[in-house]
């Protein structure tokens, strides 16, 4: 079995379009004959028409589709990177009606296959299978199937997608997740793992790796997430590592456990189960040894399709979505049949993290996560795979509920030196362009309009991040466990990294000087008056600011509206942060302008004179730092085994 068709038993409208494609309802207690009529000749799904895991009935005289993103199969991605040469659908059916099955090709252009018809007068299960090749998926394309019932409810018992294949051993699974003061949110998920009626078969064990002071241990699921998983959840504590400490440790958990994959979840994730065992039967029959990845769905709007795949972007050496897919696609909305950019098979440099299945052979061969604490660990880590030609496929049916990024801008706050710093040394490893192609001047140009937008602690975080990759790569191991409370120390000393919740923390805005004709901004018209405000605002630096802006903010500016060519017309301004949890008061502060200004030329000139050399130190020093002799005396086992 490569894949069986499955349904959530949750009774949740928002992933029902996941599964089942239509228009979803739900029938209400006070409905009967007449609310399930309308329901019906609207050909509207519901929730109580998933009879259990995967099973489904199909209403009299309505149409149900399954070319949805769970359970339709992805046949491209199975062509291209497995050994599986043809797909055979098997289902089970009781009713009057028929089964048709389908098929698109990479521009989304669908036909029909196959067809069959129910034998009416039969009680019993009715069982169909069909032979479908898939030698013509060369760059994409999916199989689906749907059930139109005739006059009677067609129940669906279930339906698998298998392939006839030489006798395999399935491979073992450890489950990596990192969890740092995230006990509840850990024990659901843990809960959710346990609850899958197919993971166990494959389940070596669930290693959480706790790093926090609040434990996952002391949540109120925690117990019954430990019944119903037995020896097989094991909870390990360590010192604050960031993800990359705590993904790395499950790695080498894997490895000493003897499983053949390593499956790495972030704690604050919602799964798909199935989606697991999914992309454990994928790697298994990868022509290759081959990291498997799950996409993200958005976890305030679960059926908005997050991120379908990850890549860098050579010359700017930064990461964004892989070509040919787009952010926040509402499969509810727009299902897999009316969305042509579904049908191409992506082809990604990386995988996030939130969930990622990577065989123990991968890391044996090329070690564990670079000790990044958080940002670019999984970007370098695909990109050093794919260096030793081992591919990274983000897998459609495998996919995890996450909080989206977009929703937040963690660029601004003590996660800008992880961000600066670790972007350098990915580059300094992976990039074969001279200096990282644009990455030094993008990174001064960057740092230029977080000194106009008056974010000095941004950009002294920035100027660190780059003396400390300048260091060599000695420092990433070394300050590991410390540079955090280095960092946030550091960034307490400035005002605009002081977060306020209250809303009446600050005084009203007062302008010292009415702003000319009433106009109180001014947009860029074009580059050139583009250049020309950020020119402007560099001589504004020249200048004092206004003596009332010390004691009264100029302006009060929506996040949204936050650009750096905004708050450089202010001498100080009430800005918003992206979740809208607070603001921070921006002081435009000459001297300081001028000092960070200086350090930064200085560091960024510095740093190409010497991205040659750098570039050597760095490589070379990658095995012993990847390596897990170096992360063991990190996590402190190698000094309890001296003990012992």
């Amino acid at each position: 079995m490569l894949q069986r068709i499955v349904f959530p038993t949750d009774q949740d409208l928002d992933v029902l379009p996941l599964y089942v494609e239509g228009t979803q309802g739900r029938l209400t207690s006070s409905g009967a004959g007449g609310d399930a009529a309308i329901l019906q000749m609207a050909g509207r799904q519901r929730t109580d028409q998933v009879l259990d895991r995967t099973s489904y009935r199909v209403l009299a005289t309505s149409r149900t589709s399954f070319a949805t993103y769970f359970n339709a199969f992805p046949a491209g991605y199975w062509r291209r990177w497995t050994v599986v040469q043809f797909v055979r659908l098997r289902v089970s059916v009781r009713g009057s009606g028929s089964v048709l099955v389908y098929r698109s090709n990479a521009r989304g252009n669908t036909q029909r296959v196959d067809s069959v018809q129910l034998r009416p007068g039969v009680n019993e299960p009715q069982e169909f299978v069909f032979e479908l090749p898939l030698n013509t998926f060369g760059d994409g394309g999916w199989y689906w199937f749907d059930i139109a019932a005739g006059t009677t409810d067609v129940v669906l018992d279930g339906a698998q997608w298998e392939s006839d294949l030489p006798e395999r051993r399935a491979g073992s699974v450890t489950i990596g997740i990192t969890t740092f003061n995230r006990p509840d949110d850990c024990a659901a998920l843990l809960c959710q793992l346990a609850d899958s009626d197919s993971l166990p078969a494959l389940l070596k064990e669930v290693v959480v790796v706790d790093q926090g002071a609040k434990k996952v241990t002391g949540a109120d699921a925690f117990p019954a997430a430990e019944a119903a998983l037995g020896a097989r959840l094991r909870v390990v504590h360590q010192p604050n590592l960031g993800g990359s400490g705590g993904f790395s440790r499950g790695m080498y958990e894997a490895v000493e456990n003897g499983s053949d994959y390593v499956l790495l979840l972030d704690d604050d994730v919602r799964a798909e189960p199935e989606g697991v065992v999914r992309a454990a039967t994928f790697a298994d029959l990868a022509r290759t040894a081959t990291i498997v990845g799950g996409h993200m769905f958005s976890m305030y709007q679960r059926s908005v399709l997050h991120a379908a795949g990850e890549r860098v972007q050579p010359w700017r050496f930064w990461w964004g979505p892989a070509r040919d897919t787009f952010f926040d696609h509402d499969l509810a909305e727009s299902g897999l049949r009316t969305t042509p950019w579904l049908h191409r098979r992506v082809d990604v440099d990386y995988n996030g993290w939130w969930m990622c299945l990577i065989p123990t052979e991968v890391v044996r061969r090329i070690g564990a996560s670079l000790p990044f604490f958080i940002k670019w660990d999984d970007a370098e880590y695909g990109l050093r795979a794919k260096e030793r030609g081992i591919p990274t496929v983000s897998l459609p049916g495998s996919a995890v509920w996450h909080v989206p990024w977009t929703d937040k801008d963690d660029t601004l706050d003590w996660q800008a030196y992880y961000h600066e710093r670790n972007r350098f040394v990915a580059a300094l490893v992976h990039s074969r362009y001279p200096y990282g192609g644009r990455l030094i001047r993008e990174s001064m140009n960057h740092q230029v309009r977080h000194l106009l937008s008056s974010q000095y602690s941004v950009a002294e975080l920035r100027i660190r991040a780059l003396e400390d990759v300048l260091s060599g790569p000695e420092h990433l191991h070394e300050q590991l466990p410390t540079k955090l409370a280095e960092i946030r120390a550091l960034r307490a000393q400035f005002s605009d990294a002081r977060l306020e919740k209250d809303p009446a923390a600050f005084p009203l805005p007062r302008r010292q000087k009415l702003p000319r004709k009433g106009e109180d901004l001014q947009l860029p018209a074009g580059r050139v008056h583009f250049y020309l405000m950020a020119a402007r605002g560099a001589l504004k630096q020249m200048l004092p600011p206004r003596a009332l802006s010390k004691r009264y903010p100029e302006a009060e500016i929506s996040n949204l509206d936050a650009k750096w060519w905004m708050l450089l017309q202010f001498d100080s301004a009430i800005v918003n942060n992206a979740e809208g949890s607070g603001a921070v008061w921006y002081h435009r502060d000459p001297q300081k302008f001028r000092e960070l200004f200086a350090r930064s030329l200085a560091v960024h000139q510095r740093m190409l004179r010497n991205w040659d050399g750098l570039t050597v130190q760095y490589r070379r020093s990658l095995a012993r730092t990847a390596g897990f002799e170096m992360w063991a005396s990190t996590f402190g086992l190698l000094e309890e085994r001296t003990g012992a």
